[in-house]
């Protein structure tokens, strides 16, 4: 045996079948509530969680035989990663698996909101049949701003280059290599807020993306901008964002996360649906989807072989 791994959110089923191949014992703790598994975890070499709880500080101090823990997707803002350095645990997410689900889904807001779909729609089911109204704009020679430049921003950058479109990158954290990547310009936050006519942010949630898009940063636009988030939601300042809606420096959004959403992303706060929220599902000029820019049948798959990959790695 090489090691106990307990899997606390469900995964694909190759990633248990595909462990066990390789040795390593999976039981399921599913239905099993956190102090349940915090009674056990002492038994545990590895954890595999997408977002059900976070894992802190006490739950690494119980973890005394953990090795690593392993994160179904990209964010890893529910592990306390100081704490995990501290005993010597590795932190495994798997990016790579749904990049391109969540570059596809960003094309798809995209286009939907350039060409007012999700109204058009409606209407014509209630008989409403206007076309003037629902002129649209095409993407081609638009100035789109890509904020982050990671595995997400690549994705959605590499699926744009047929639409004809600029395509500048801001991102301090690295250097982007043009010979890989020649259709972009990598530029300053200033250049984007001169030139961008649509904004798609990419952006891991730090301390130092949390509400990143607010009030100063909205009013920096030259332009009237689109604004598409498959981030994360508490990026994104959404009082802000309404106030920037309502005079006119945003002309329409495209929501895959919520800042209201819970930890587990799995449903919103009910008790947080502020008078923004309650503007934006009212608004014609805004697209919202339940964080599901990752979520497709294929991505579920590739996380998890991703994720069996960097296990093996280890061991």
């Amino acid at each position: 045996m090489k090691g106990k791994i307990l899997l606390i959110d469900t995964l694909h089923p190759s990633f248990k079948s595909s462990l066990e191949q390789l040795g390593f014992v999976c039981d399921e703790g599913y239905a099993m509530s956190k102090d349940e598994i915090l009674s056990i975890i002492k038994e545990y070499n590895g954890v595999a969680i997408r977002s059900r709880f976070k894992i802190d500080a006490d739950f690494l101090s119980r973890a005394s035989h953990l090795t690593f823990i392993a994160r179904a997707g990209a964010g890893m803002e529910n592990i306390d990663a100081d704490a995990a350095a501290k005993h010597g645990i590795n932190l495994i997410n798997a990016p790579e698996g749904n990049r391109d689900a969540v570059g596809e889904h960003a094309i798809g807001m995209l286009l939907a909101m350039m060409n007012h779909l999700l109204r058009a729609d409606n209407e014509v089911r209630h008989g409403i049949w206007k076309r003037e109204e629902n002129r649209g704009d095409e993407i081609q020679g638009k100035t789109i701003g890509i904020i982050g430049f990671g595995n997400m921003g690549t994705a959605f950058a590499k699926k744009l280059q047929g639409f004809e479109v600029n395509m500048l990158v801001c991102d301090p954290y690295i250097k982007i290599d043009q010979q890989q990547f020649p259709y972009v310009q990598q530029v300053s936050i200033d250049t984007i807020f001169e030139q961008a006519d649509i904004i798609s942010l990419h952006v891991p949630l730090t301390a130092e993306t949390n509400k990143m898009v607010n009030a100063d940063f909205l009013s920096n636009f030259k332009k009237p901008i689109r604004l598409i988030n498959t981030a994360r939601g508490k990026v994104v300042d959404t009082a802000a964002l309404t106030d920037a809606m309502k005079n006119g420096t945003v002309l329409s959004v495209a929501l895959d996360v919520l800042e209201y959403e819970s930890i587990s992303f799995e449903n919103l706060d009910a008790s947080q649906l502020p008078e923004p929220f309650q503007y934006l599902i009212k608004s014609d000029r805004a697209i919202l989807s339940p964080h599901i820019g990752g979520w497709t049948h294929e991505s579920n798959e590739k996380i998890a072989q991703t994720m069996v990959k960097k296990i093996m790695q280890l061991f």
